[in-house]
């Protein structure tokens, strides 16, 4: 059984899909740990629903990027992951612990890459008239969001489709997409 660790900032909705897929042995895999930069992230009340152990770093308490990323960097190690998921994880991670985790760390970005790497991608979406928007799960690589793509998950937008109707549509790609990639790399065949 893989051992999985979580970084979230908000929700935690994909990090719940992950831990009820888990849960339920769809995944060969646990996770054992949720880490937020963030704490008022509702994330980490999901976490300690399941029982499932939290930890909080929180950004806005190191002097620097390096500081934080160090206190980071050393709990992952002690937890000794197979896995680390970046599920609305929105701090931008420097070039050392990509390095260090990068063969392990995957990331949901809300779009389809390369398409609107960054914030605001149903806006950007929207604005821009597309027919089709969606999900991208990536490796992590030291450039923002251009990681060897796993896999998309795409749907046509509505005409007048509103960002609501739209966001909520992606989350319900992004709940079945994730959990069925973390399967199959826990498995081996990614």
């Amino acid at each position: 059984m893989k051992r999985i660790a979580v970084l979230i900032s908000g929700s935690g909705s994909n990090l719940e899909a992950i831990i009820k897929s888990c849960n339920s042995n769809l995944i060969n895999g646990k996770v054992i740990s949720v880490i937020s930069n963030n704490p008022d992230a509702y994330g980490l009340v999901r976490a300690s629903n399941y029982k499932i152990d939290t930890k909080i770093i929180n950004h806005n308490q190191f002097s620097s990027r390096n500081e934080f990323e160090e206190v980071l960097e050393d709990y992952l190690d002690q937890l000794n992951v197979d896995l680390i998921v970046l599920a609305g994880f929105m701090r931008i991670l420097g070039k050392k612990i990509i390095n260090k985790f990068s063969s392990k760390m995957i990331n949901l970005h809300p779009s389809l890459l390369p398409l609107y790497p960054g914030l605001n991608t149903h806006e950007k979406a929207l604005s821009n008239k597309d027919k089709e928007h969606g999900v991208s799960i990536h490796f992590v690589s030291t450039e923002l969001d251009a990681g060897p793509i796993i896999a998309k998950g795409v749907i046509n937008i509505n005409n007048n489709e509103k960002i609501e109707t739209l966001v909520d549509r992606i989350h319900k790609i992004e709940h079945k997409l994730l959990p069925k990639i973390i399967s199959q790399i826990c498995e081996g065949n990614i």
